[in-house]
């Protein structure tokens, strides 16, 4: 037994068993364990990874802090894009409006790109295709976010004029916000306005509705609903206006019309598929309920289009609308 013991080979087997049971049973396990510390979430397993990215996008629906929820999915690491396929597969409690943000900030930060079911490439190379190919996505992504939502708003600065979304802008905080409490009523927890100006084809505006402790309850909003004739600009003839309620199952929408819209039989029918149809008229409150939540909206301020060859009071030159929100009482 000694001389076998003696022999190099199993001496050298013999000592690394040894070494490996003390090291990692008695000194590694025992006597000096691991304790594992601040260790980031790309530990975690695929389903509470999901659970992690699930607070990530609530909490980037609340805060709209782009970088911290960019920082926050890239903890994930590799766990990343499994756990948003998951969470769009599987979205629980979550907005799907609010995924769908989430979803195009990874894609303009060129975290969009999912990995791959097919057989990966030659080891070597499938680093640098995947590097390439994320490069070229996210410069093809950031055009095209640039061509459709930033240049709008910064077309027509050439000769001192301004983008519709920016006179839009300046005419919603030229508004007076209705004082409810010095009517005698309970003022709203959330209160915004807005407006649309002819030119702004891409008008979608979106309020998130929170408690003054910060707690979110919701969102509300009002965008493009449908449009008449051809050509640039659109001719807005319907807006949509929507209030969503985290504690409810659905969004409840109704669609602000023209008076052309309105009163075209066909036009209506088939807006009311979208929401209750409303004529826009000045002063107009539209009420809109959820289970929580009560939305009161008042058009401030309208102005049609006209000198061109669509109908009368077809589409919106101008549209602003106040927007004021409030929790019912149980």
């Amino acid at each position: 037994m000694l001389a076998f013991i003696k022999k190099p080979i199993v001496a050298g087997g013999l000592g690394f068993v040894i070494g490996l049971f003390i090291g990692l049973v008695i000194l590694g396990w025992w006597l000096w364990p691991v304790e594992w510390k601040d260790a980031d979430p790309s530990y975690l397993n695929t389903t509470y990874a999901a659970d992690y990215l699930r607070m990530t996008i609530e909490s980037y629906e609340k805060n709209g802090d782009r970088e911290l929820a960019l920082a926050r999915y890239r903890s994930l690491g590799a766990q990343g894009p499994t756990a948003m396929n998951a969470v769009m597969n599987q979205p629980g409690y979550l907005n799907p409006l609010a995924i769908a943000n989430f979803q195009l900030l990874l894609d303009s930060a060129g975290e969009g790109a999912t990995p791959s079911p097919e057989e990966p490439a030659a080891p070597g190379t499938g680093m640098l295709v995947v590097i390439i190919g994320g490069g070229i996505l996210a410069v093809l992504l950031v055009a095209f976010l640039a061509f459709r939502f930033v240049i709008p708003l910064f077309r027509g600065y050439a000769g001192g004029e301004i983008s519709a979304a920016r006179r839009a802008q300046q005419l919603s905080n030229q508004t007076p916000m209705t004082d409810y409490e010095a009517m005698g009523q309970e003022p709203p927890i959330a209160q915004f306005i807005t407006t649309y100006v002819s030119g702004d084809d891409y008008y979608d505006e979106s309020f998130s509705i929170e408690l003054p402790t910060g707690e979110f309850l919701g969102e509300c909003g009002i965008g493009i609903s449908d449009t008449i004739g051809v050509g640039e600009p659109k001719k807005v003839t319907a807006f949509e206006l929507w209030l969503f309620d985290k504690s409810d199952i659905q969004t409840v929408t109704k669609v602000i019309m023209s008076n052309h819209a309105y009163n075209d039989p066909a036009i209506r029918q088939r807006l009311e598929a979208k929401g209750e149809p409303i004529l826009a008229q000045p002063g107009k409150q539209i009420i809109l309920e959820t289970k929580a939540l009560q939305l009161v909206a008042i058009i401030t301020d309208i102005e049609y289009a006209s000198g061109d060859a669509l109908p009368a009071k077809s589409h919106f030159d101008r549209l602003t609308v106040e927007l004021a929100v409030w929790p019912k009482v149980a």
